[in-house]
């Protein structure tokens, strides 16, 4: 229900108590005129005040019984006081001091042997009493039975976040396991195997690859520790990513790469963290699809900055050399994609007429900068 639906929902009930009251006030009134129903039609009105003043509306109502008819008016100022959480004392006071108002007006007819009547009618007037007190009691039951069971789903819903994030901590473990034990060996195997031949090799292009492969592979183990460290941590946030590849290093991941590569352009220094690293990670994904896929070609990373955007294109030219038979999961220009959406930016990729290649990013300058572990990007192949 809308907002303006709850507010008038308590206003209409009212007007329809106070309309039940002024009908009864008209319907008992002695001469069946308006003058003499004037008490009870007091008492009615007076029911538009019932949830802002209880008790004083139940006193007014108690009194308007002594002087022109209307039971329902006072029946539902007890209601009130019930449906309003009263404390039992009060609401105990309450049933007896309307079954005595009713029937006070009408205590000489029951004189001269009548007593047991007016009992009776006392009766009668306290057991409605005490139905109007337990349907008010009802009505707040209800309503703490609607709230407990508010804080019940919360609690369960609570409950789920809880074990889903537990089955999430216990999949990350794994994973890092799995990272550690399977990835870091394979990759410290190919560094140590980089390190005995660059020392045995004679040629010197030789030595300069192995020590190329070397210095790949400690970067590569370094980033992995980085990554199982994100993996193992209890919370999604602030877990040692730090330093995270910025353009500064732009010079020695081209210069590592073992490709023919022309920076052209200003390459940003003002630009937000988040930026700088999906603009790095967009040239280190291009640079490594590069060498799988179209190896011996020329490549040319260009920066641009047209108002207040950054532009990073990486276009190759055709491969000279076959392609290199390595796996692929395909999963590096999605997620270059995913960060670029995730800063506000798009992500395009294509051939080009001369059968190359090329990759373009645009991002805002001031992207918003992303949590250290949304950085989960390292350099894979697409």
């Amino acid at each position: 229900m809308s907002r303006t639906g709850r507010t008038l929902e308590p206003r209409a009930m009212d007007a329809g108590l106070a309309a039940a009251a002024l009908a009864d006030a008209w319907a008992f009134s002695a001469a069946g005129e308006w003058a003499a129903a004037a008490p009870g039609a007091v008492a009615a009105l007076a029911l538009l005040a019932r949830r802002r003043w209880p008790v004083a509306v139940f006193v007014f109502t108690l009194l308007a019984l002594q002087f022109g008819h209307n039971v329902l008016a006072a029946l539902a100022a007890l209601f009130s006081l019930a449906e309003q959480g009263r404390t039992r004392r009060v609401l105990v006071a309450c049933v007896p001091a309307y079954g005595i108002c009713a029937n006070l007006p009408d205590l000489d007819d029951y004189r001269g042997g009548h007593l047991s009547e007016f009992a009776v009618a006392i009766g009668y007037s306290l057991t409605a009493a005490g139905v109007a007190v337990l349907l008010g009691r009802l009505v707040v039951t209800r309503r703490e039975l609607a709230r407990h069971m508010t804080e019940l789903r919360a609690a369960q819903e609570h409950q789920r976040e809880l074990h889903a994030q537990t089955v999430l901590a216990r999949e990350r473990a794994h994973l890092a396991r799995e990272m550690h034990d399977v990835v870091s060996h394979q990759v410290s195997l190919i560094a140590v195997r980089a390190g005995a031949l660059q020392v045995s090799a004679d040629s010197t292009d030789t030595k300069e690859a192995a020590r190329t492969i070397r210095t790949l592979s400690a970067a590569t183990l370094d980033e992995l520790r980085q990554m199982v460290a994100v993996l193992r941590a209890p919370g999604s946030r602030g877990a040692g990513l730090a330093p995270q590849p910025a353009l500064t290093l732009l010079d020695d991941l081209i210069a590592d790469s073992g490709l023919d590569v022309t920076l052209t352009g200003e390459v940003p220094r003002d630009a937000s963290p988040a930026v700088e690293r999906a603009a790095f990670r967009t040239v280190q994904e291009a640079l490594t699809n590069v060498r799988k896929h179209a190896p011996g070609s020329t490549v040319v990373v260009d920066f641009r900055r047209p108002g207040p955007a950054l532009d990073v294109t990486v276009t190759n030219t055709t491969a000279r050399h076959p392609a290199l038979g390595l796996p692929s999961a395909r999963h590096g220009l999605l997620g270059l994609r995913e960060r670029a959406e995730h800063l506000g930016g798009a992500l395009s990729h294509g051939p080009t007429p001369d059968g190359g290649y090329r990759l373009h990013l645009q991002l805002p300058r001031r992207g918003a900068d992303a949590p250290a572990t949304a950085d989960g990007g390292q350099s894979g192949s697409g």
